[in-house]
Parts: C-alpha cells; sequence; structure tokens
C-alpha cells in the first residue's frame, strides 16, 4: 500500500472519530453540557465515577486515535504536494503537525483530569475533584477541544493549496475552505459554538472526501482530481 493510499484510510479514520465523538455528545454526554459553555463541573465528575471507561474511551477515540491517524495524513498530504510545490508541502506539514501534537496532548490531559477527578471523588473530597477537572479541562480546551485555530489553518491551507496546483477537485476545497473558515471563527466568543459545530461538521465531510480522493484516485497528484 502506497503513502496516498494510507493517507487516505487515516483520512477515513480521523471522520469516523468525529462521527463517533458527535454520537456520544448528542446522546449520553448532552445533558452535562459538553460541548458548550454551560457545562456542568460537578455532574461531569459524578458522571465519570460511574462511567469512567466511558469517557477514557470517548477521549481515547477522538483525541488519540484521530491524531495519530492525522499524523499520518498529514505526511501523505505534505508529499503529495512535494513534487507541485515543495513551499506549500513544507507549510502544510509544519501546521498539521502543529495541530496533531496539539491533539494528542489535549487527549491525554483529558484522560487524566478523569482519572485523578475520579480519585479525589473516591476520596469523599468533592470540591477538589471539581476544580481539578475543571483546571484540566480548560488546559483541555486551550490545547484544541475548544477551539479549532490549528485545525482551522491546516485544513484552509491544505485546501488552498489544493486550489492553486489543482490537486484536489472542487469539492475537497470547498469543503476545506468553509472549515477552515469555521475553525478560525471559533477564537470569538459569540461565534465559538457555532462556529465549532460547522468546522466539526465540515470536517467529517472533508475528511470523507479526501479519504475517498486518496484511496480511488489513479491520476499523478498533479492532475485534477474527483469533484
Amino acid at each position: 500500500m502506497n503513502m496516498q493510499r494510507t493517507g487516505g484510510i487515516a483520512a477515513l479514520t480521523c471522520a469516523a472519530t468525529y462521527i463517533f465523538g458527535f454520537v456520544l455528545l448528542v446522546t449520553l454526554l448532552a445533558e452535562l453540557g459538553y460541548g458548550t459553555n454551560d457545562i456542568n463541573a460537578e455532574a461531569v465528575v459524578r458522571f465519570s465515577a460511574e462511567n469512567q471507561t466511558v469517557l477514557i474511551v470517548w477521549n481515547t477515540v477522538i483525541y488519540v486515535i484521530n491524531a495519530l491517524a492525522l499524523a499520518l495524513l498529514v505526511v501523505a498530504l505534505a508529499r503529495r504536494f512535494k513534487t507541485v510545490s515543495p513551499e506549500w508541502s513544507t507549510i502544510t506539514l509544519a501546521f498539521g503537525l502543529v495541530w496533531t501534537t496539539l491533539v494528542l496532548g489535549a487527549g491525554m490531559i483529558a484522560n487524566v483530569a478523569t482519572e485523578r477527578a475520579v480519585a479525589l471523588l473516591a476520596q469523599g473530597d468533592t470540591a477538589a475533584a471539581v476544580q481539578l477537572w475543571e483546571t484540566l479541562h480548560a488546559v483541555e480546551l486551550g490545547l484544541g477541544g475548544g477551539n479549532e485555530i490549528a485545525g482551522g489553518v491546516w485544513i484552509f491551507c491544505v485546501s488552498l493549496a489544493g486550489l492553486l496546483h489543482h490537486s484536489f477537485g472542487k469539492t475537497v476545497v470547498g469543503l476545506g475552505i468553509l472549515t477552515g473558515l469555521g475553525g478560525l471563527l471559533t477564537i470569538l466568543p459569540p461565534l465559538g459554538d457555532i462556529a465549532g459545530a460547522v468546522f466539526g461538521l465540515g470536517a467529517i465531510a472533508w475528511f470523507i472526501a479526501v479519504g475517498l480522493t486518496l484511496v480511488f484516485e489513479r491520476q499523478t497528484p498533479s492532475a485534477t482530481t474527483l469533484a
């Protein structure tokens, strides 16, 4: 299997982790306020004590597995651009690896927050458990769980490079630019939730489009690909 197809499978894996995350977010975790500014820290800690495995799996899938797949995709896309534009290849590789690192870090912190909060709650110190979880959750959000600047920049740059050098079709480029802009807008508090939803849903569609292109494409990287 060549690197392009490996990258395609990685892209589809990224999409799958996002879908898994959204399903849990709008069902099991919705009542806790996850994904919003109204999250109930004490309710989360108590939920964690009863469903620790669920949250560990959720964090591992949406962050850790996503980051590992993302790293493969970043390298595959950088190689794709190398023959048509070494400069864009380097730019996309740099931004992509930054995002990958932040996502992986957020996942490890999220899991530690869950484990330590549950341990403190088991000792009967609810206040300390809630305070610890809130502090580590804030770090998690700062790394990427609460904003999508790094991801937005990378997806936007990949899509722009695809447009300029005809490395991707209109569907990939259009979805990527829209998704990238959505990620950048998460920096604005009034638009945070809406922009985050645009980024998340757009990223699912973009990852799928990129994945299908890389897996099934038979043309050279510089040629026009699937629309």
